[in-house]
């Protein structure tokens, strides 16, 4: 059966959803994730970009799994694969068919020279991973990272966070944060070009004043994501990767949520012309099965002890059935030409995007490369005041009962739908999302 949304025939959520709900929440530990937990609901099945829930509501999905969906839910290629799989072998570290073709795929699309691939389970594994290489390869122990960017929850990845979630955790390793090319919220309050980048001389001295000289790997998103899908200037990741070189440390692009296509091309630091040391890849890559990997310049993954025999392995990374999976992601991403699908449809949804300033006084910004996509809300175009979470909630829960499922609920909204969503069903969730807006301003006497 095909699925098609939006289809509402109940309350949201609706009975059974809350029945489910309630169950598992009798004894699963705090902290889902937000937009799960505001939901309610309890899905049943899915296809494309079509989500249904136990109840038989069905809506459109421009979440995509928080970056990861990158074929669509259940493409007939990538469960193929998985069930043939599944009749073979499942577990184990040993070369297998699908692992040894999955990292020779992967070295002929990573920028040159950047092929040496190590596979692990979970994002902040990798970038965890990464740090270790590369304190191994300088001798070095300081890690450096970015205002507003996202690594991971684990300790080594708290020390490098902008995000705030460093907080109240205690001591951290070593590291520093700098500041971002965030040109909407540019912490000079300069504007782009004639700005020069002064936040990349900013950061520099920054880093020059605090440093002990033990620096050992710089990591960036060249694109951040958690941050509110914001996109820098293309020189900005050259100065960082100047500044990694004059530490003499490890350049990371930490791709998580940029590679494999997202944003038109296999790997965003291409946009700025960056080949990087080390490169850190999931989400898309498994197109939702939990794996991750780091990709790295062969000089410097033959750093010891981290290439010693166990040295950088994983019990799961690169078990057969993720390996399965991963394969069959990227090869539909080549076979099916989906690069192209994400420049034309991502092209599309920013024309329509760029209306809505006109239209909607709360859009005080409105950006994108691709299917990396973000609308910022502010309560006032001059200050650039976020707009309030709790507004910012109603218009989750608004666009969820037309159907709708987006990342609607915090003032940066990021859209990031499967790569493989076609125009139509993308412009469709667009005007779901301005119906939201619309219809929570007006409640608040701002339509």
């Amino acid at each position: 059966m095909t699925l098609t949304a939006p289809h509402i025939q109940t309350e949201i959520p609706g009975p059974k959803s809350r029945a489910l709900v309630a169950e598992e929440q009798r004894h699963l530990a705090p902290g889902l994730q937000g937009f799960a937990l505001s939901s309610g609901i309890a899905v049943e099945r899915a296809q494309g970009s079509v989500i249904e829930d136990v109840d038989g509501n069905r809506y459109l999905d421009l979440i995509g799994g928080i970056g990861v969906n990158s074929l669509g839910h259940c493409h007939p290629a990538y469960t193929r694969a998985l069930h043939a799989q599944l009749d073979k072998v499942t577990v184990g570290s040993f070369t297998s068919a699908p692992r040894a073709e999955l990292i020779n795929q992967i070295a002929k699309l990573t920028p040159k020279g950047v092929d040496r691939v190590q596979l692990y389970s979970s994002g902040a594994e990798a970038v965890e991973s990464a740090f270790r290489l590369a304190k191994n390869h300088t001798g070095k122990h300081e890690v450096v990272g970015y205002w507003g960017g996202f690594h991971g929850k684990t300790l080594g990845t708290l020390a490098v966070n902008g995000a705030g979630n460093q907080k109240t955790y205690g001591p951290v390793p070593p590291g520093h944060v700098l500041p971002f090319a965030n040109c909407y919220r540019c912490p000079l309050k300069l504007k782009y070009p004639s700005c020069g980048i002064a936040c990349a001389d900013l950061a520099r001295d920054q880093l020059k004043h605090q440093s002990t000289g033990s620096v050992a790997a710089v990591i960036m998103e060249p694109l951040q994501g958690t941050a509110g899908n914001v996109i820098p200037p293309p020189e900005f990741m050259q100065r960082a990767q100047a500044l990694a070189k004059e530490h003499g440390a490890v350049f990371i692009s930490d791709e998580m949520i940029t590679g494999f296509g997202r944003t038109g091309r296999w790997f965003a630091c291409e946009r700025s012309g960056v080949t990087p040391d080390v490169i850190t890849i999931g989400k898309a890559f498994g197109a939702g099965f939990p794996i991750s990997g780091v990709v790295a310049k062969k000089e410097i993954a033959q750093a010891k002890p981290w290439a010693n025999p166990s040295g950088s392995s994983s019990s799961y990374g690169g078990n057969p059935l993720a390996a399965a999976a991963a394969l069959a992601a990227v090869q539909t991403l080549q076979s099916e030409n989906v690069l192209q699908n994400v420049r034309e449809v991502g092209k599309a949804m920013l024309d329509e995007l760029h209306n809505w300033p006109d239209r909607l006084r709360w859009v005080g910004d409105v950006r994108g490369e691709g299917l990396f996509l973000a609308v910022e809300l502010v309560s006032d175009r001059a200050t650039k005041e976020p707009l309030a979470k709790t507004i910012c909630d109603e218009i989750f829960q608004d666009g969820l009962r037309r159907g709708l499922l987006a990342m609607s609920y915090t003032h940066a909204i990021r859209l990031q739908p499967a790569l493989t969503i076609d125009r139509e069903t993308a412009l469709a969730g667009l005007s779901l999302l301005r119906e939201a807006i619309e219809t929570v301003a007006r409640r608040h006497g701002a339509g």
